[in-house]
């Protein structure tokens, strides 16, 4: 108790150069546990990318190709599916809501999504959080866009503005349709997925823009405000689904995969998502590797600091020696001190890693889509801080060594 005492005021005396190092030691703290909770959160929020759907169905490709395509808007599909077959699926017995959607388009490199209303009633992203307005509301008539939050920004586009559709995806159009142009109606809020980067059109107007429709207006032709959204074209990408109990998952699934009257896949979105997280397990493993070396340059850091200290102290060591302190009684003093410094950073590293967190979940989730979980550390975060601190302690058994040896020579010294 003695000693524990005496190693705080020692701490105080040298309060600058103490304070240089748990201030690094806080940092290397914050630092590991603000990487390692958002690559747990990121390895989650990745998972929910899509949340609540139980299926995606589209022509039968590879599981991983058809989620690109349908939730990621990377690449395509082979073939579409038949608003008959749509119809079909959707109609079975257990199926609780379908979201149909039609890709194939793009403005300025954007994609372009055609579906209903129950789009931003159901579909889910992150932790079961809705689809909500910035501004507007959903389109109404089958000449409106409801954009994401990343097109309105990058394209300067606000309430009330024109745009017009392009048949092609990404960078590459085939062909403008200027005859057919959409009045945005809606901003979404940023959700941090491929969402913010899509413009929403009605299913309905899909067969508008392009060639088929193009011969009924042209590019005078007003649109009533009471254009009805029952339309349909005759062929879609591909359609989520979501079920009253996880039996009909499975079911339908299987019927799905076994359709005869076209070649269908359907998908789980949870469990397809996982297979990609794992073919992408060397960004965890870079992270990991990041924290590992950020931990270890902090102790080698305050184990320099505690050398250079160490000679600048010989005096006040022989000091202690001359009245009284025995060789393993100085040995404990500088282990304490180095175990009192690494404690002290560790908490002060707590408490910015949780600052850090508060003041970025907003940026992390409306930017990069990770939903951050602000709640206690987790058994594996306490273990790190742990292992930092048993490291810390053995860190000090290095000048806590030579200060024994000092001492003892000093000793001798004293005796002569």
């Amino acid at each position: 108790m003695i000693l524990a005492k005496l190693a705080y005021k020692s701490l105080l005396n040298r309060r600058a150069s103490v304070f240089l190092t748990l201030f690094t030691i806080a940092i290397s703290v914050m630092l590991l546990l603000s990487i390692e909770r958002v690559r747990v959160d990121a390895k989650s929020s990745f998972s929910n990318t899509i949340s609540g759907t139980d299926l995606i169905v589209g022509a039968r490709t590879g599981d991983i190709q058809l989620l690109l395509a349908s939730v990621f808007r990377i690449g395509h599909t082979n073939n579409g599916v038949s608003w008959q077959s749509y119809e079909y699926i959707t109609n079975q017995r257990g199926v609780k809501w379908s979201i149909p959607i039609s890709l194939g388009d793009s403005h300025k490199g954007q994609a372009v999504l055609g579906t209903t209303l129950d789009y931003f009633e159901h579909y889910r992203f992150a932790k079961k959080q809705n689809l909500s307005f910035n501004q507007g509301h959903p389109f109404l008539n089958i000449n409106e866009v409801v954009l994401g939050s990343s097109v309105a920004n990058k394209l300067g586009y606000k309430l009330g503005d024109h745009i017009v559709i392009s048949h092609g995806m990404g960078n590459t159009s085939f062909h403008h349709h200027d005859n057919n142009p959409f009045k945005v109606v809606g901003i979404l809020n940023p959700t941090g997925t491929p969402v913010d980067k899509t413009l929403h059109i009605p299913l309905a107007s899909i067969d508008l823009i392009h060639a088929r429709a193009s011969t009924k207006h042209d590019e005078h032709d007003e649109h009533d405000e009471h254009d009805d959204l029952i339309g349909h074209p005759k062929q879609i990408t591909a359609f989520l689904m979501g079920f009253k109990s996880p039996l009909y998952t499975l079911q339908i699934r299987r019927n799905i995969n076994q359709y005869k009257q076209e070649a269908l896949l359907g998908i789980m979105p949870t469990v397809t998502l996982k297979e990609l997280w794992q073919m992408l397990a060397i960004v965890e493993k870079t992270l990991q590797l990041f924290s590992a070396i950020v931990v270890l340059v902090s102790l080698l850091g305050m184990l320099t600091t505690l050398l250079a200290n160490l000679s600048q102290r010989r005096r006040e060591l022989a000091i202690l020696r001359s009245v009284g302190a025995r060789p393993w009684q100085l040995f404990t003093l500088i282990s304490i001190e180095s175990l009192l410094t690494t404690l002290f950073g560790c908490l002060v590293g707590c408490a910015l890693f949780y600052l850090v967190m508060y003041l970025g979940a907003g940026y992390l989730q409306s930017h990069a889509g990770i939903s951050v979980n602000i709640a206690m550390l987790s058994y594996y975060e306490l273990t790190l801080i742990g292992v930092i601190m048993v490291a810390g302690f053995i860190i000090g058994l290095v000048p806590a060594t030579r200060a024994y040896f000092y001492s003892l020579s000093d000793g001798m010294s004293i005796k002569t």
